[in-house]
């Protein structure tokens, strides 16, 4: 299952990114902000774990479980 970090690399970003690491999830990162837009991303990060778009706290909840 592909897994997309959506990044502005601010601290949040910073937190999520951390936590994927530390639980050894495979994941590329996008910082398009062109490409955000189209998705209709207003804020980041968010984490597109196959179809399902998440917001910060529904992605730290996933990277938990």
């Amino acid at each position: 299952m592909e897994v997309v970090m959506f990044s502005t690399h601010c601290p949040k970003c910073k937190v999520l990114q951390k936590k994927l690491d530390e639980a050894g999830v495979s994941y590329t990162e996008n910082c398009d902000v062109d490409a955000m837009m189209e998705l209709g991303i207003r804020q980041a990060p968010m984490l597109l774990v196959g179809h399902e778009l998440m917001d910060f706290t529904r992605a730290i909840a996933w990277v938990r479980q």
